[in-house]
């Protein structure tokens, strides 16, 4: 899949740059496979007022159910299709199994039609295999990464994502994240082989702003273009930059403020931070 620069015959078009698309198979989901998504727009479910500012408008979309636990252990499945998700920034692949199920998984970097993948406690570490860390080799490209037995891959899921596998030590595995991360995780947790797909989507260009209110991003106005009751930065003599470190319309911290909690129970097993 690559990228498709055109000629600019209107403005919008001098700044876009779009996906080919050329690895997708089929250009509907399965059936069975997807239901309704409801958009909040940013707004709260108990008073309907906007909680999260810059949401709302996109276009409908139903939601493809994903199998991010794989948990069809020792059963066969071939890759029936390879197709586009507009939930998420990475490609998805239907299999269908020996058994005749039919589930979405997260499509892997290269994968075919007709490619058959397994997942289990102690397969193959092929590319598209879902199996146990304890089980997969030193240097492996992983995603899909579980945090606790048995609750599904939470790390590694966007287009072109990976993680490394560095160590192993009693009953813990060390891996190092795309931010550069490196944590430790259970070695009775699951992960998949190889690169998720979609690596061409961070070079993807909109355009214009068109194309992002169909994504449901609204206008961001500035802080410095408001008036001071809008906004700290807002007011002063001609264009100003703020006067004051980076904060949001209620004086929060915006910029290199750390708002993640320390939890014990986590924190401890973060060797090196992203940062």
């Amino acid at each position: 899949m690559g990228i498709k620069v055109y000629k600019p015959v209107t403005a919008s078009q001098r700044f876009h740059q779009s996906q080919t698309w050329t690895s997708l198979t089929k250009d509907r989901p399965e059936k069975s496979l997807v239901k309704g998504s409801s958009f909040k727009a940013g707004r709260s479910a108990s008073s309907g007022r906007i909680t999260v500012r810059r949401k709302g408008g996109r276009h409908k979309r139903l939601y493809r159910m994903i199998d991010f636990h794989r948990s069809k252990y020792e059963v066969p499945a071939k890759v029936a299709s390879i197709e586009y998700d507009p939930n998420r920034t990475s490609n998805i692949a239907l299999l269908h199994y020996a058994d005749g199920d039919k589930r979405y998984i997260l499509a892997t970097k290269g994968m075919k039609v007709g490619q058959e993948v397994l997942s289990g406690a102690s397969i193959s570490p092929q590319e598209g295999n879902h199996l146990l860390i304890k089980n997969i080799p030193l240097g492996t490209l992983v995603h899909n990464v579980e945090l606790r037995p048995g609750n599904g891959g939470k790390l590694v899921r966007a287009a072109g994502g990976s993680a490394v596998l560095l160590a192993k030590d009693n009953k813990y595995a060390t891996i190092r994240l795309s931010s550069g991360e490196s944590r430790m995780i259970l070695q009775s947790c699951y992960a998949t082989v190889g690169v998720v797909s979609n690596a061409d989507h961070m070079n993807s260009q909109l355009g214009k702003a068109g194309r992002a209110r169909w994504l449901g991003r609204r206008p961001k106005v500035r802080g410095v273009a408001m008036n001071p009751v809008d906004h700290p930065h807002g007011g002063g003599e001609g264009k100003t930059s703020g006067g004051r470190h980076p904060v949001s319309p209620w004086g929060m911290p915006t910029k290199g403020y750390k708002t993640r909690k320390k939890r014990k129970t986590s924190s401890k097993y973060i060797l090196r931070s992203g940062k």
